[in-house]
């Protein structure tokens, strides 16, 4: 692990302290105390598991499987019983990974278009804020549309961001179609040749069909001057929500055709988060980025592998 790695790991380590005493703390007391698999060590671990936000589905297949290896192996003390169970947590992020490993990709095709949506206050715009100061300092050119035209101050908080990121704002605080503001900022793009464009888009309830249809019009009309576009459909959801953050991607992702990744904000304020072992399962999108802090720096790239060592190394 480089010296950067490491730090971006001791942050996301920082990040996940509260799940990680919370959860991983449980798991080893329980552990400790029952030293073999018995109904009584899975009830518990049930329990365990469901106050993280795992899951009840999730909980369930990670019961199963455990009760399956242990018809034939035998787990006689707590790193054995330890690696069991993190071993199957990695089986559910295997069947859903992110190919954004890093920001400075090869990009085939300029610009790269990426679309922001998600409901209020879950921190949308300052995700896109470090999404395009991460962008910038992977040296590529970031344009910004601001289409968010139902908030009022949400032009003057975005062009606060973009300028902490260094990169450019397309707003256009006389209209309230969404649409046109995005429309411009592709032209933008593809006239500046642009690397990257992150489209913002109004906070909107999940369940509001109205606002479900601003949000294909907006598709629509970038389309009309790059086919295929966004290249990426993000939503952000906050880790604290549980629940309800499931049922806003699946209402984004049946108004939007699809969803392409998840940005969980709020990481570091919540001992439940188990809810990215859940959403990786129950959803099959993957989480792209996490928040871990409320600084310019404190939103990574979802790594299973370092989240998994975040919560059950010792």
């Amino acid at each position: 692990m480089s010296f950067l790695d490491k730090i971006g790991f001791n942050k996301l380590k920082d990040g996940l302290t509260k799940t990680k005493d919370d959860l991983f703390g449980k798991i080893n007391r329980l552990v400790n105390a029952k030293k073999k698999i018995d109904d009584d060590f899975l009830n518990e671990l049930e329990e365990i598991l469901l106050s993280s936000d795992v899951g009840y589905d999730t909980v369930e297949s990670i019961l199963n499987s455990i009760k399956e290896r242990a018809k034939t192996d035998k787990y006689e003390n707590d790193d054995e019983l330890n690696t069991l169970i993190s071993d199957e947590v990695k089986k559910i992020f295997a069947s859903s990974t992110s190919h954004f490993k890093m920001f400075d990709f090869e990009i085939a095709k300029k610009p790269f278009v990426i679309m922001v949506v998600g409901v209020n206050g879950v921190g949308k715009t300052t995700s896109i804020g470090k999404l395009a100061h991460n962008f910038k300092k992977a040296g590529k050119s970031v344009l910004i549309g601001s289409a968010d035209t139902f908030r009022a101050a949400a032009n003057e908080q975005l062009e606060i961001w973009a300028k902490r990121a260094g990169v450019e704002i397309i707003q256009n605080p006389s209209t309230k179609d969404p649409a046109s503001v995005a429309y411009d900022t592709i032209s933008a793009a593809v006239s500046r040749n642009m690397d990257v464009v992150i489209i913002d888009t109004a906070g909107r309830l999940h369940n509001k069909s109205h606002l479900m249809e601003e949000l294909k019009k907006v598709k629509r009309v970038m389309q009309k001057v790059i086919p295929d576009t966004p290249n990426e459909t993000f939503i952000v959801i906050d880790a604290t929500t549980g629940q309800n953050g499931l049922n806003q991607v699946k209402e984004f992702s049946n108004a939007l055709g699809e969803v392409t990744g998840i940005i969980l904000t709020k990481l570091d304020g919540t001992a439940k988060g188990g809810i990215v072992i859940k959403i990786n399962n129950e959803m099959k999108i993957p989480v792209r980025f996490v928040g871990v802090g409320e600084q310019i720096n404190d939103l990574q790239v979802f790594d299973s592998e370092d989240f998994i060592k975040a919560i059950f190394e010792k």
